[in-house]
C-alpha cells in the first residue's frame, strides 16, 4: 500500500534523557521517511543544545518536534498508539512485531504513534495501558536491552520498507577489464618482483607465478583499477624522488 502523508506514524519519546539520543532518534526517523517527534518531558527541556550534532543534518526534525506534558497529550489525536517494550509489564495487550505493526500502520486509517521509553528504564506500565498494541522485537533475553536510536530505526525501517519511498541511486559500475590489460598489470608485477629474488628457487617459480596470477585476476578489477595500480608499481619501479629542494 503507497504510504500517504497522513500515513506517517508520529515518534514519540517519552522522558528521554540525554539530548544525544533524541538527535540520534531523528536521524534514524529521516533516514526511513519519518519527520513527526513528539517529546514528553525531556529530562534536559526543549530545545537541547546536544541534539543538533547528533542529529546529522535531521534539522527539520529537531525544528518541528513538540513538546507535551504527559503522552496522553502526545497522543491525543491518535488511533492507534503502538509501545514499544521487551516486555509486557502485566499489560495485556495485543504483542507485535515491527513489521506486523508497520503493515498495521498503512492499512487502518486515521493517525499513529509509536512511543518509545526512556533510555535507562522504558516505558512504565501506565505510559503501556495508554497503548493499543506493544511492539517487541526477538531479542537476546540475557541482554534485552536497545539504544533509543536503535529501536526507532527498526520500527522507521519496517514502516520504510511498504512506503513509496525511493531508492538511492547506485553509482554505476565500471565494466570489468579486459584481458590484456590484466596481462599488462601481471607482467608488470612479475617484472618488478624478478630482480627482487621473489620467484626463487627456480623449482617453485612457475607456481608462485601462478598463485600471483590468481590472486591479481580473482578480484575482477575494473580498467580504472587496473590503471591505478599500474601507476603504483611503476612509483615503486622509480622509488623515492630525489629532493627538488623546497623545505
Amino acid at each position: 500500500m503507497s504510504a500517504k502523508a497522513e500515513g506517517k506514524p508520529a515518534i514519540v519519546l517519552v522522558r528521554p534523557q540525554l539530548g544525544e539520543n533524541i538527535g540520534k532518534a531523528a536521524r534514524a526517523m529521516l533516514n526511513f521517511g519519518l519527520a513527526e517527534l513528539r517529546l514528553v518531558t525531556p529530562r534536559d527541556g526543549w530545545p537541547n543544545p546536544s541534539a543538533g550534532p547528533a542529529a546529522a543534518g535531521a534539522d527539520v526534525v529537531l525544528e518541528r518536534a513538540a513538546v507535551f506534558d504527559s503522552l496522553a497529550e502526545a497522543v491525543a489525536d491518535c488511533a492507534h498508539v503502538y509501545a514499544t517494550t521487551v516486555r509486557k509489564r502485566g499489560v495485556t495487550k495485543p504483542v507485535l512485531t515491527p513489521e506486523q505493526a508497520a503493515s498495521a500502520i498503512h492499512a487502518d486509517p486515521g493517525r499513529s504513534a509509536l512511543v518509545f521509553g526512556p533510555e535507562r528504564s522504558g516505558l512504565e506500565t501506565d505510559d503501556v495501558a495508554l497503548a493499543r498494541a506493544i511492539v517487541t522485537v526477538p531479542i537476546n533475553p540475557e541482554f534485552a536491552s536497545l539504544n533509543l536510536a536503535q529501536a526507532v530505526i527498526l520500527c522507521a525501517y519496517e514502516w520504510s520498507k511498504q512506503a513509496d519511498l525511493a531508492q538511492p541511486t547506485v553509482e554505476e559500475l565500471l565494466p570489468p577489464a579486459p584481458q590484456a590489460e590484466l596481462e599488462g598489470m601481471i607482467t608488470q608485477f612479475e617484472d618488478l618482483l624478478e630482480p627482487t629474488g621473489y620467484f626463487r628457487p627456480p623449482s617453485r617459480a612457475a607456481a608462485t607465478r601462478r598463485t600471483l596470477r590468481n590472486m591479481l585476476t580473482k578480484p575482477g578489477w575494473n580498467h580504472l583499477e587496473v590503471r591505478t595500480m599500474r601507476g603504483v608499481l611503476s612509483s615503486l619501479a622509480r622509488g623515492p624522488r630525489e629532493d627538488d629542494g623546497n623545505a
